[in-house]
């Protein structure tokens, strides 16, 4: 009546096949025996190069059933003839697997320099994207401002087009007063003004200044606080406290004068 749900499947909890015990008999090599340096993710499940490993086994084995017996010395010679000609079958099958091992080390090589060759392209390919948006915004900047002084150059000419002689423009009085460099506000003595002529009309005339009435007259009228001066002698500072300590103010003024003197 109860039921129960784990968290894993059935393939997660699939621990590796089970292999039983056995026994050889005596005498008997069984072909099962070749296969037990194989476990489960170690050549199991069998692959092509562990089948052409098992079919190079059975070939050996036939091999060594057809070599002739060591009890005639007439067959001695043949047997070690076709022994030398199975090794060297056999070096030329490994010669083959190195090739074809480093084959495959050239292939992985090879991609990873393809690989590493495309990732630097991309950065000198993003470096030269950034060196010409850079010049890109220099030559704008330096194209605004041609731009900028062809206008400003262009304004002058214009202006002096307007006034090619230097007679044939009238007088504006509202533009002289508008501009402050004008000859209205800033007078130019090349143009026959001199600024330091007829100075004297700015000197100040007073009878009361220039005369000993006047100034008698002007000291009479001048309140007595003026003329005579009244010094108020400073309060002394309080140097000591209510509870009778010197403050430290007072303390370095004496420090004060003791350096200075």
């Amino acid at each position: 009546t109860l039921g129960t749900q784990t968290d894993y499947r059935d393939g997660e909890a699939q621990t590796d096949p089970y292999s039983p015990e056995y026994i050889v008999p005596f005498g008997s090599v069984p072909e099962l025996l070749t296969l037990a340096t194989l476990t489960w993710g170690r050549g199991l499940p069998a692959g092509l190069a562990e089948v052409e490993m098992i079919e190079r086994a059975r070939e050996k084995r036939a091999w060594e059933a057809t070599l002739p017996a060591m009890d005639d010395a007439s067959k001695i010679a043949k047997r070690r003839k076709m022994m030398d000609d199975m090794e060297r079958k056999e070096w030329a099958f490994r010669e083959q697997e190195i090739e074809k091992l480093q084959e495959i080390r050239l292939q992985v090589f090879k991609k990873m320099l393809r690989r590493r060759e495309e990732h630097q392209n991309e950065l000198d390919a993003k470096r030269l994207d950034d060196h010409w948006q850079n010049h890109q915004k220099a030559k704008e900047e330096k194209i605004k401002k041609i731009q900028h002084d062809y206008a400003l150059m262009l304004r002058k000419l214009i202006a002096k087009r307007k006034n090619m002689m230097g007679k044939l423009e009238r007088r504006d009085i509202i533009k002289e007063y508008t501009d402050f460099a004008s000859q209205t506000y800033a007078p130019l003595s090349r143009i026959g003004y001199f600024p330091d002529n007829h100075s004297e009309r700015y000197v100040v005339k007073n009878f009361y200044l220039n005369t000993f009435e006047g100034l008698c007259e002007l000291e009479a009228s001048l309140p007595d606080s003026v003329t005579q001066v009244k010094v108020k002698a400073p309060k002394p500072k309080y140097t000591i406290t209510k509870t009778g300590f010197i403050k430290r103010s007072a303390r370095l003024e004496v420090e004060l004068a003791q350096v200075h003197q």
